[in-house]
C-alpha cells in the first residue's frame, strides 16, 4: 500500500484503537508514529470534525487518511478545499476483531460449523462479552507476535471484497 508523507489514522472505535495502538508502538506496520498527524491515532470521526481539527494547519505534502472502521457504509465527504490534498483509504475491520478472538482461540472450525455471527459467538461460546472493550483488547493481544499472526490468518481464511482493505495490508512483510 502507497501512503503519503503525512498520515492521518483515524479509529473509529475502542477495540480498532486497541490494535492499532499495539502494532504501531511494535513496529509491525508500515507506517511509525512519527508519520502520524500529531504523532497519535485519532478518535474524531465525522469528516467536519476532522477538517477543524487537523486540516487547518497548512500542510505542505498530501496527506493519507487511513479510516479503520467496523462499517461499510460509513460516510466521510471532506469539503471541495480539501479533496485536492487528501487521499482517504478505509481499513474494513468488520467481522475481523471479533474473528482475530475467535482464530486465537482455535475455534474457527467450530465458528464456521455454527452458523452464528462472530460477535454472537465470542459471548455464546466463548463467554467473550466484551470483544470490542479497548483494555480487554489491549490485555487480551498483549503478545504482538499472535496478535500478527492472527491477522495473518483471518487474510487466509477470509474473502475480502474486491479492492478493500483490511490490517493485513497495514502489516510490514
Amino acid at each position: 500500500m502507497d501512503l503519503d508523507d503525512y498520515i492521518a489514522c483515524i479509529c473509529e472505535g475502542a477495540a480498532e484503537q486497541a490494535i492499532m495502538e499495539l502494532l504501531l508502538d511494535n513496529g509491525r506496520l508500515i507506517f511509525t508514529r512519527e508519520q502520524l498527524l500529531e504523532e497519535k491515532l485519532i478518535r474524531t470521526r465525522g469528516a467536519r470534525s476532522f477538517e477543524r481539527e487537523f486540516l487547518r494547519k497548512g500542510f505542505e505534502k498530501k496527506i493519507t487518511v487511513l479510516r479503520i472502521l467496523d462499517s461499510r457504509k460509513a460516510n466521510f465527504k471532506l469539503s471541495k478545499a480539501y479533496e485536492h490534498k487528501i487521499r482517504v483509504i478505509n481499513i474494513i475491520t468488520a467481522p475481523e476483531i471479533e474473528m482475530l478472538i475467535i482464530l486465537n482461540e482455535n475455534k474457527y472450525q467450530e465458528f464456521k460449523n455454527s452458523n452464528i455471527k462472530p460477535s454472537k459467538f465470542c459471548k455464546t461460546k466463548l463467554k467473550i462479552s466484551n470483544v470490542k472493550n479497548y483494555h480487554f483488547v489491549k490485555s487480551y493481544f498483549s503478545n504482538v507476535d499472535q496478535l500478527v499472526e492472527c491477522i495473518r490468518e483471518y487474510k487466509r481464511v477470509s474473502q475480502n471484497r474486491k479492492g478493500e482493505h483490511g490490517l493485513f495490508d497495514l502489516l510490514k512483510n
